[in-house]
């Protein structure tokens, strides 16, 4: 292996991905690359039902598959635990998960429920912050950390509903942790896909629409794949990107720069 390809291996690291759904999941693409590259990693998925579909994958990528609800107290500080037990240090943690009410969701900002926002800004923003916490203690010099987020945090994105503000929220919350992490080394970013058939997204109105449109618009005329935003993701977590924290990255074929 020559010395410019060798800082891509990813031989050797050890790293925890939340949110894995399905094998169109955006945590499953990361999972499924940095596999490839030679990561070893644990697993979550949101409930026994999902484990039940998704064991199968997590097996075939030689992985523990723990469940993991961020909602139930104790269940994130039981996968760290896990996680810990079974890989010792993290050099990675790739945060996978968004969720909001449907009602809250599907409506108007100005008529979002407290207690739906509430629970949105929960599950997808402060559990990025309370992962990396509960991850802190265990990570190696130089870890990588990383969560998804999406355009609509910087743009009115039409039925992106209350999930623009939240997401808006992570990636402040990514420059946050980049700036009180960085004297430790440890690195934090946000990778901002463009839209992917996932489960989640399949919540959106109109996300058939939306897909049209990224594809009549990026200049790259397509939709990326779920190996592109994997590969963006393993990029982050080798030694390759060693000098970058608290950005948000773009894969989503260019779209993010037409007006």
């Amino acid at each position: 292996m020559t010395a410019a390809s060798s800082s891509f291996s990813l031989q050797g690291k050890r790293g925890l991905i939340i949110g894995l759904a399905n094998e169109h999941s955006i945590a499953y693409g990361c999972a499924a690359m940095v596999r490839q590259l030679g990561a070893r990693t644990v697993l979550s998925c949101v409930n026994a039902k999902a484990h039940q579909f998704v064991a199968p994958l997590a097996a075939a990528l030689e992985s523990t598959l723990v469940v993991c609800d961020v909602e139930q107290e104790g269940s994130l500080e039981a996968l760290v635990d896990a996680a810990v037990q079974e890989l010792g240090e993290l050099d990675f943690v790739i945060h996978s998960i968004a969720w909001a009410p449907l009602d809250d969701l599907h409506g108007r900002v100005i008529d979002s429920s407290s207690a739906g926002f509430l629970r949105a800004m929960n599950v997808s923003c402060h559990s990025f912050a309370r992962l990396t916490r509960l991850c802190e203690p265990h990570l190696s010099k130089s870890a990588s950390i990383m969560t998804m987020t999406y355009l609509g945090a910087d743009e009115a994105v039409a039925h992106y509903g209350i999930m623009g503000p939240v997401k808006a929220a992570l990636e402040s919350t990514v420059r946050y942790l980049a700036t009180e992490l960085g004297p430790a080394g440890i690195r934090v970013h946000a990778i901002s896909p463009g839209p992917v058939p996932t489960r989640a997204a399949s919540g959106l109105q109109d996300f058939d629409v939306l897909m049209q449109k990224a594809v009549a618009r990026s200049p790259l005329g397509r939709l990326v794949t779920l190996d592109e935003i994997g590969r963006l993701a393993a990029f982050l977590v080798s030694d390759a990107s060693s000098g970058m924290t608290g950005q948000t990255l773009y894969v989503d074929g260019g779209y993010h720069i037409v007006n």
